[in-house]
């Protein structure tokens, strides 16, 4: 990867961006800003230099999704599948094909929100369940591993749940920060960083403030109902970006 003026400002605009989405919803939704990586370097390299950002992003957006917006009863059942599923996908990063992975996850989250609009867009309150709990865990922490994209398995457990805008974001904020602590390890023994990699992390690093807090003045402005229509309009564009990816890999 060359350390162009071009891969500066476009690596830049993608962390600002995946900052803003931390700072409005929580979490999950990173791969929103990975498209305009994609453009100056190849999905691997774009792994390592998000891997140890991620991080930073997290502990910054710490200081506005405190304790008190976390649904620790979920996060015990979450927390244990997310950590054995990033265990997972690193196996699979290496064994398995993840262009079928995305593509599955992409159909499952697509009948999801589809399942949504039938219902006229509104949120059914259903109980906690704690297998459905570690199974998202175990999907999330999979495909946070192998696609930077663990949001729609998280998204599809807490979102029935009706939690307040605060607690769902608050929730996702925390169990992301878990999750992109421990896949920072295997992320960068797959793709160490080069030189110019570990310097353009540096150049993005006022992309995270800036971001974050630009994020959370938007969330501050949303109600529940406005929330969750935006997390499952998201949740579309995560979709239809796993698929692009997942069906054009097999083009090349």
């Amino acid at each position: 990867m060359e350390l162009t003026v071009t891969t500066i400002l476009i690596s830049f605009a993608g962390v600002f961006l995946i900052c803003f989405m931390k700072g409005a919803f929580g979490g999950g939704f990173a791969i929103i800003g990975i498209p305009l990586l994609s453009l100056v370097m190849d999905p691997v390299t774009a792994g390592g230099l998000l891997a140890p950002l991620f991080i930073a992003m997290d502990l910054y957006g710490l200081r506005y999704w405190k304790p008190s917006t976390w649904s620790k009863p979920d996060l015990l059942l979450l927390v244990p599948g997310l950590v054995a599923g990033i265990g997972t996908g690193y196996l699979l990063f290496q064994m398995l094909d993840h262009r079928a992975i995305a593509i599955l996850m992409a159909i499952i989250t697509l009948v999801f929100v589809r399942l949504w609009f039938l219902r006229g867009g509104t949120v059914v309150v259903q109980p906690r369940s704690s297998p459905k709990a570690v199974a998202a865990g175990v999907a999330s922490g999979i495909t946070t591993m192998v696609a930077h994209s663990g949001g729609p398995p998280l998204a599809m457990y807490l979102l029935p749940l009706g939690l307040s805008t605060q607690v769902y974001a608050g929730t996702t904020s925390i169990f992301f920060t878990v999750g992109n602590i421990i896949k920072a390890v295997p992320w960068l023994a797959i793709a160490p960083p080069a030189r110019n990699v570990w310097i353009l992390m540096a150049i993005c690093l006022p992309a995270i403030p800036a971001g974050v807090r630009l994020g959370w003045r938007l969330h501050a402005s949303l109600d529940q109902r406005q929330l969750y229509k935006a997390c499952y309009g998201l949740l579309v564009l995560t979709a239809a970006k796993l698929l692009w990816d997942g069906v054009s890999g097999y083009w090349h």
